[in-house]
């Protein structure tokens, strides 16, 4: 049931976290049809509860919450977990040759809005926010997007995400962007 009364804010308890992986389970390219895929979007990596934890200790996630229940988020993955997710590996050793090595930057590790939410402004609020949080510690926010997540990638280009590169790895073609935390 939506109140439209959408709170962001950072991630805090165990009960968030479990229900970010449960709209990412509801969110994957498994759970959806290709006809969702296409124009839905979908989101590419199934976290553990581990993981999630322990890069929200680092640096809580950004979270929609209307009510108790949580209707979308973007992952905070400090590049000091660069080698926590094999499928994301590559994205840092890219990110590494084109960044000045003293870059401030957070990867952005996935972004998902419940598909009740959508076209309601909850993406474009999660980075706006998230970019308010982060500014002060951070230059940039940093993500990939598989080239057949054409809705991500448009939706990403539309706030102010600029490419960075487009790289091949596993047999996926992605593209990396970014978006500058202290330009408005």
């Amino acid at each position: 049931m939506q109140n439209n009364e959408i709170i962001y804010c950072r991630a805090s308890t165990d009960e968030e976290l479990n229900q970010i992986l449960r709209l990412q389970k509801q969110n994957l390219p498994r759970a959806l049809s290709n006809s969702e895929k296409e124009n839905e979007g979908f989101v590419t990596v199934d976290h553990s509860f581990e993981i999630l934890k322990q890069m929200n200790d680092y640096c809580p996630h950004v979270i929609a919450k209307d009510g108790n229940q949580v209707v979308g988020y973007t992952l905070c993955m400090h590049p000091k977990f660069a080698d926590g997710i094999d499928i994301l590996k590559p994205m840092f050793i890219e990110i590494e040759k084109i960044l000045p090595a003293n870059s401030k930057f957070m990867v952005m590790g996935q972004v998902c809005v419940d598909k009740h939410y959508r076209k309601m402004g909850v993406f474009r609020g999660l980075y706006s926010f998230m970019k308010q949080e982060l500014k002060d510690t951070f230059d940039k926010i940093i993500t990939e997007i598989d080239i057949k997540n054409i809705r991500s990638l448009n939706a990403h280009l539309a706030i102010g995400f600029t490419v960075l590169k487009e790289f091949n790895a596993d047999n996926t073609d992605w593209v990396i962007v970014s978006l500058n935390c202290n330009i408005d």
